[in-house]
């Protein structure tokens, strides 16, 4: 290889344990073996806090959420003038919407980009879509390991044939020995061993297995079912073992319990290749079909084994010809038939082995790197080195806005084990004023929101959500279907009434909580009251309880699509609101009411939901207009965002009070702007939102920043003179919320070249 020194592989890499490390660590440390002139590092995504123990060939790591990271592992990349960069890619091992981020870095590379995929979607979402055709934009090659991805890539993507190479999934090389050379080493001698590794997860089909055993142990009494591999390290960090130990009371109910090994390691590579030897069939039982790389079929089948699996992708064209035995999806009947015939059957069974090992001695690391070692050529030869169009040579206007780093210092100062305190005095909470349900409402949504960024540790998150939902679980009256409000400090209800609006906000955080909480607890939780809270919503006479409950009620049905209850409860508030809005907007007042008080934008945002969900053009258009007058209406003479504000209500026909402004004002507009931008790809909300953002850092009335960056707070309003030093729960929460929405937002103009700006 005369003009490639240096050569990255980018992916996971072990000891992560997951089948991209395994695969990552196999290429680039066999292709460091048969190249030793090349020098060969890995770049792989670090999925946890606490990091991994890399060896000496990882150079650079990524924080799998980190955009930043992406971006410096491209400069690093250039930087040490690497020849060819080797992506291996997984939509979940990236961070960002559908492992948008890595695209942050790709984008920067001045080196040839092969990109090997390891799963091509059929039918993606459109996210999904978007990442994988800019990928294949910026890839010179692109590689599969089967015939069918090849085939979606034309039919789907409409990628150039030339620019897609077919290897397959490299296998270590294993001599063709008899099982029993290793049994005996494993305690298995003399039994008839099944075998499945890899990683347990419910769509691998174990339980499908256990169902078969019985039969098959009729047969052939000394069999055993020997699954190997630990649990799956995302579900493990998210329900245990609960899966390995329903497996193990599976096979106690089956009494098959005495032929069923559980080997819970992450093996290394040689003592897999001591396991597979020894397996005399391989059973891979998987249940779902579009899988169109399986790394354990390769190493089985390429080892020699005979292999009994369900009609997955690539099972399907590997084993295609009698070269393996496939069973239909989820029938055990079958499996225990199929596996029964061939351990009768010594001579089919010797037969399909040997020509398993025969194909498969193309496909060992040594010959797989070889064809990588030509693609690397020929990539470097097509494209010998590219300078990028340095893209952020763009003026101000033409950038996402600079955002602060999300701090939660305060909020955590402000929670305690029962929720967020309502008021502050300066920086400290003021234990007098207890708590409310709109504010923990808010926490709430503000947990769920950080979580999909992903930028900070999720058992922090969990536990701070958990204290907000349990107040809002605590504030619910079932008998009286409402929501209690203020609580003391000493846990007693102060309020002898209920708020409309806290109950409508509250509606809000479950809906937003079911609908995008990864905690199954918390979404079950809050779905045990969703609907009871939802239901009264429509009664109320606030016009910001419809509106909140509607946006709760639209975020739910983003889960649930099919709950016809849900969607005609929000058919109902947002036929309300359009209704209120017909009739007081006018040519010189394009709003709901005859006056603006507070939350205004909130009403604007939850009609554009409305208009969205029902697909109602005409209400869409509603929302738009009045968010569109209401931004004019924000505006300053000297064109930065004023909010209403407080000291009087603004009544149609007088002049618009300026003072006291307020951070809620400055979120529920940035949130209905980049709603609005979502609906209208206009780059004009986002500007819109990017000025009521840029009130909270200083560009306002007086010039004075309410964000505190020492402690993530937020002060509690603007006067006409002075902010107020307070460092209240909404008005932080306010901020954060912002903070959030405008960072994720940037985050998919960062990822997809959303059209911010032209």
């Amino acid at each position: 290889m005369k003009n490639i020194k240096k050569i990255a592989f980018i992916g996971n890499y072990l000891p992560r344990q997951c089948g991209i490390a395994t695969f990552t660590t196999d290429i680039c440390e066999s292709f460091a073996a048969n190249n030793p002139g090349v020098q060969c590092f890995a770049v792989p995504i670090t999925d946890i806090e606490e990091g991994y123990h890399y060896p000496e060939r990882v150079r650079f790591e990524i924080r799998e959420q980190d955009l930043d990271d992406y971006r410096a592992a491209a400069d690093f990349l250039n930087l040490n003038n690497v020849d060819i960069v080797c992506l291996q890619h997984e939509y979940g091992i990236f961070g960002g919407k559908a492992g948008g981020h890595v695209l942050s870095l790709l984008r920067n590379l001045r080196m040839p980009l092969v990109t090997t995929l390891h799963t091509v979607l059929e039918n993606p979402s459109v996210q999904q879509r978007r990442v994988m055709d800019e990928l294949l934009a910026l890839s010179d090659y692109v590689v599969t390991m089967s015939h069918k991805g090849a085939e979606i890539l034309d039919r789907v993507y409409h990628t150039p044939q030339d620019k897609v190479r077919l290897i397959p999934h490299g296998i270590p090389d294993v001599p063709f020995i008899d099982p029993s050379f290793y049994k005996d080493k494993y305690d298995v001698e003399g039994k008839i061993v099944l075998l499945t590794f890899g990683l347990l997860a419910p769509n691998k089909g174990i339980e499908v297995v256990l169902r078969a055993l019985p039969a098959i142990i009729k047969e052939h009494p000394n069999a055993v079912y020997l699954v190997a591999g630990v649990t799956h390290p995302n579900l493990l960090r998210t329900e245990g073992e609960k899966y390995r130990l329903s497996l193990q009371l599976l096979a106690d109910e089956l009494g098959v319990a005495g032929n069923v090994i559980f080997h819970d390691r992450f093996v290394s590579i040689e003592e897999l290749k001591e396991l597979i030897v020894l397996a005399d069939v391989y059973l891979t039982p998987y249940l779902v079909e579009s899988q169109i790389t399986s790394g354990t079929l390769a190493y089985s089948f390429g080892s020699g084994k005979a292999v009994v699996s369900t009609p997955f992708w690539h099972a399907r064209e590997l084993l295609a010809d009698g070269r393996g035995v496939l069973v239909p999806f989820g029938d055990s009947g079958a499996i225990a038939r199929a596996t029964a015939r061939l351990l009768g059957n010594d001579v089919e069974r010797h037969a399909m082995r040997k020509q398993a090992y025969l194909i498969g001695r193309d496909m060992t690391w040594d010959k797989v790197v070889l064809q990588y070692a030509g693609l690397f050529e020929e990539a470097r030869q097509k494209r010998p080195g590219v300078m990028q169009r340095n893209k952020s040579f763009r003026p101000l206007n033409a950038q996402p806005a600079i955002l602060p780093e999300i701090k939660l210092d305060h909020f955590l100062r402000m929670t305690d084990s029962i929720g967020i305190f309502q008021h502050a005095r300066h920086n400290v909470p003021n234990f007098a004023e207890g708590y409310c349900t709109d504010d923990n409402a808010r926490a709430l949504i503000l947990t769920v929101l950080l979580e999909n960024l992903g930028t900070i540790n999720p058992r922090r998150l969990d536990d701070l959500a958990s204290r907000y939902l349990g107040f809002i679980r605590y504030a619910w009256d079932g008998a009286a279907a409402r929501f209690g409000n203020f609580l003391s400090f000493q846990r007693t209800w102060v309020d002898a009434g209920f708020s409309e609006d806290s109950h409508g906000r509250a509606v809000w955080a479950l809906g937003t909580c079911i609908s995008r909480s990864a905690n199954q607890g918390f979404s079950q939780m809050a779905a045990e009251i969703f609907e009871q809270a939802l239901t009264p919503a429509s009664t109320f006479s606030s016009p910001r309880a419809w509106a909140f409950a509607l946006i709760g009620a639209y975020a739910y049905q983003q889960r649930f699509p099919g709950d016809r209850s849900s969607r005609s409860r929000l058919e109902t508030l947002a036929t309300q609101l359009l209704r209120l809005y017909r009739e007081n907007s006018g040519p010189d007042w394009g709003w709901f009411e005859q006056s603006l008080s507070y939350d205004n934008a909130a009403l604007s945002h939850a009609l554009i939901l409305g208009g969205r969900a029902l697909a109602d053009d005409a209400m869409l258009g509603s929302g738009i207009d009045s968010l569109r007058w209401l931004a004019a209406a924000q505006t300053s003479s000297r064109g930065h965002f004023q909010p209403v504000g407080t000291d009087r209500i603004y009544q149609r026909g007088t002049a618009k009070p300026v003072f006291d402004q307020q951070p809620i004002e400055a979120y529920s507009t940035v949130s209905a702007c980049l709603e609005a931008y979502r609906t209208t790809k206009d780059r004009r909300w986002y500007d819109e939102a990017k000025k009521a953002f840029q009130w909270f850092l200083g560009a306002n009335d007086l010039g004075i920043p309410l964000y505190e960056p020492s402690n993530g707070g937020c002060y509690d309003g603007l006067h006409v003179d002075r902010v107020n030093r307070n460092q209240g729960a909404e008005s932080t929460i306010a901020f954060l919320l912002s903070l959030c929405e405008m960072t994720d937002t940037a985050n998919v103009i960062e990822s997809f070249k959303e059209p911010i700006p032209e």
